[in-house]
């Protein structure tokens, strides 16, 4: 199966990898390097990859219990997010590549709470999100591993999406009026910290037509927050800061199978993405919603000549929202403290990359 496609979101994204949700995910870039078997890699060529991912997310829970009594009510809030990953990738050879991903991203998101509990509003947030670089190898030597390789990728990310974006919130200023403030982590369009990113890509042919793939993602944000307020309250100075957001670290992970029947593939897998409780460098305080979803992931792939157009619906099948450490500082003997978030059911993602 010499022509693979290996699909990285989440999320996204972001979103944001997203984890379609309040768990905010940014964008990671919807596709991998890998566009095809690396003993085919053409050195000086360019591939041009766009993709398109879209969530809504209104669907609460506590750890993993939902709370279904937020749509009855009426009091749920609704995110939408779509976010564009524009993506160009040089290869320099059969076994080293890099890659420069600049995502696009548009949000709203609808609730009462943020509004004076009065009236449901609206708040968004666009523009340009956190650019981030990677470079990559293939492992073992592509002229004697042709059914099975693994591709290790490094990069940073930066801190080029707005993380203080602004929109009204209604009904609590003085007198009931409009104020200008900061919007939520979930829609912000950056998380405000420089990254470090470590992903692998691998795949193993069992036929010539079919294969199995394996990817695996984390960033690590070593800024513990990022100085912006979340208009909550302080509990006590024991107690981490909720009122400054948190720069979070963020995973996903796939497994799955690739079928080829000409010139389409279908792949059908699993998927894992979230925001981790504590990061792996720097301090983890402050405000996140820390969590995570396991969905199953369809996806079609149809290949012509130098184009690829691919499609993935990941559909959720657990989802839970997992305690802070503001959470746990809270919690007592007798009392289990859990924030709650809002997830999606699926998220949809399509893309086209070219070969230039």
């Amino acid at each position: 199966m010499k022509k693979i496609l290996l699909f990285l979101s989440i999320i996204l994204a972001t979103g944001k990898v997203y984890s379609q949700g309040c768990v905010a995910i940014r964008s990671t870039g919807g596709i991998c390097t890998m566009t095809e078997h690396p003993d085919d890699a053409m050195s000086g060529s360019w591939v041009f990859n766009a993709n398109t991912r879209y969530f809504m997310s209104n669907k609460h829970f506590k750890g993993d219990v939902y709370q279904k009594e937020r749509i009855e009510l009426g009091t749920e809030v609704i995110n939408h997010q779509f976010a564009t990953d524009l993506s160009l990738t040089r290869v320099f050879n059969n076994r080293w590549s890099a890659m420069i991903d600049i995502p696009v991203i548009s949000n709203a998101r609808s609730s009462l709470y943020e509004h004076g509990r009065a009236s449901r509003h609206s708040m968004h947030s666009f523009g340009l999100g956190d650019i981030r670089f990677a470079a990559y190898r293939w492992l073992f030597n592509p002229a004697t591993s042709k059914n099975a390789n693994i591709q290790l990728g490094l990069g940073i990310k930066l801190p080029t999406g707005d993380y203080d974006y602004k929109d009204y919130w209604q009904n609590v200023g003085p007198g009931g009026t409009a104020e200008l403030r900061t919007v939520d982590q979930s829609i912000q369009l950056g998380d405000g910290g420089t990254g470090l990113t470590l992903e692998l890509n691998s795949y193993l042919n069992l036929k010539s037509n079919l294969g199995l793939y394996a990817n695996a993602f984390y960033l690590s944000n070593p800024r513990e927050q990022n100085g912006i307020r979340t208009y909550r309250e302080q509990v006590s100075a024991t107690i981490a800061n909720e009122a400054i957001s948190s720069v979070p670290d963020q995973f996903m992970a796939r497994l799955g199978a690739n079928y080829a029947v000409n010139k389409l593939i279908i792949s059908a897998g699993g998927r894992v993405e979230g925001i981790p409780i504590h990061d792996v460098i720097g301090g983890s305080g402050d405000f996140r919603r820390p969590g995570y979803v396991i969905s199953i992931e369809p996806s079609l792939t149809y290949q012509f000549s130098k184009v690829n157009v691919y499609a993935s619906v990941p559909a959720a099948i657990y989802r839970k929202r997992t305690q802070s450490v503001t959470d746990r500082q809270r919690s007592t003997a007798t009392v289990f403290a859990n924030g709650d978030a809002a997830f999606a059911d699926y998220a949809i993602n399509v893309g086209i990359s070219f070969k230039l």
